[in-house]
């Protein structure tokens, strides 16, 4: 078999999509995409196609370090999330070739079903309440929301009120009948970081995301030897060689590689080793659409420290697309009690409707987060 051509598909909300055909007929998909520099690694993918082009794609190991190393330069989130949605397609393949679930060809599954959760809330968290009851019907009991909107590097206690005030309005609304995890998002200093953490602490959140940036992740211990709070982090790292200094010093309780940013099934299964031999728990990270939630859940099958998976039905993201809309086996992604079943169909598991994808892919805009600045006109952490 030989690959014989590679396509891109940028679609709404702010996906991008990867189609790797084959002599055979085969067609592999992935999902390679940085959130706001789409065109980016749209451009890396075609950099990297003449590595791809004429071989094998069931090779995927030899693949994945040609396209790693070959360049001499490496890492990074563009490059990383290239070769990424490149690996997943070439998974994707292997298992439509053999006609297995690409977590068959990994030794095949360690759980029955994965426990997910939902977004509610939005980039300055509000009316979470009202939407937690809403899903909570529908069987979710565990939640994400944004911790707090822009904070200043040494902020008022004001701010901090308003954030305890939130989460403590949450815990009075339903009592510990639901969990949820507070995403800082990097908007939070390390200063401020460490008086959150404390005033938190009574309400109990299941865990804080990226209590401080990755740029400061040497914190990170530091910052759990001063709370209970389970703290978790990894969506910006984008290699085990990046992770690898963090399980050294310890202090988080989660990491959360993102198999669309941090070099596909092939690293992230590394990454999630990794951590299992630390005792971290691994949820990766997935906003994102059909084909990355597949990939990471072929990765939390066969992983015995996955804990949790984040999908983006509903996501405040998803303006003009929703998670299911370019899938055509639905059914196969139904979330019970917010669990869901391994994929069952050969490969990723996920039918793309590709005369949808191509359509809404003539229209596709080129989405990019917002910019936010504080009072003072200096630019803030979105």
């Amino acid at each position: 078999m030989k690959i014989t051509n590679l396509r891109l598909y940028p679609v709404a909300p702010r996906w991008l999509f990867l189609a790797i055909d084959t002599d055979q007929g085969i067609v592999g998909w992935g999902e390679p995409v940085i959130e706001g520099r789409a065109q980016t690694v749209a451009a890396a993918v075609n950099e990297l196609a003449p590595y791809l082009i004429g071989r094998d794609p069931r090779q995927i190991n030899d693949i994945w370090q040609t396209l790693y190393r070959g360049g001499f330069y490496r890492g990074g989130p563009i490059l990383m999330s290239a070769i990424a949605g490149i690996d997943q397609a070439l998974w994707d393949i292997k298992g439509k070739d053999l006609g297995v679930p690409v977590y068959d060809l990994l030794g095949g599954t360690v759980r029955d079903s994965m426990k997910t959760y939902s977004w509610v809330g939005g980039d300055d968290p509000q009316d979470e309440s009202r939407q937690m009851k809403e899903l909570k019907t529908q069987g979710w009991d565990t939640f994400k929301l944004n911790g707090c909107g822009k904070l200043k590097m040494i902020d008022s206690y004001r701010a901090v009120e308003q954030v305890i005030a939130r989460v403590a309005t949450i815990r009075e609304n339903f009592g510990s009948s639901i969990d949820f995890g507070l995403d800082f998002h990097g908007r939070v200093s390390v200063p401020m970081a460490k008086v959150l953490l404390k005033e938190l602490e009574p309400y109990h959140p299941l865990f804080v995301e990226e209590p401080v940036l990755a740029e400061q992740s040497e914190q990170y211990a530091i910052l759990s030897r001063q709370t209970s709070i389970v703290l978790a982090a990894g969506e910006r790292m984008y290699s085990r060689f990046d992770f690898k200094s963090v399980f050294e010093a310890g202090g988080l309780g989660i990491v959360q590689p993102d198999v669309s940013h941090a070099g596909g099934i092939t690293e992230c299964l590394k990454i999630a080793s990794m951590a299992e031999a630390y005792d971290v728990a691994l949820a990766p990270h997935c906003p994102l659409g059909p084909i990355a939630l597949a990939a990471c859940l072929a990765v939390d099958f066969v992983s015995h420290n996955a804990v949790l998976q984040e999908q983006s039905m509903g996501i405040h993201y998803n303006q003009g697309a929703e998670l299911l809309d370019y899938v055509v086996n639905k059914d196969d992604f139904a979330m019970v009690d917010g669990h869901i079943k391994p994929l069952p169909k050969p490969g990723l598991g996920v039918e793309i409707n590709e005369q949808a994808v191509i359509e809404a892919s003539k229209k596709a805009g080129d989405w990019k987060n917002p910019l936010w600045r504080h009072g003072d006109g200096s630019i803030a952490e979105w």
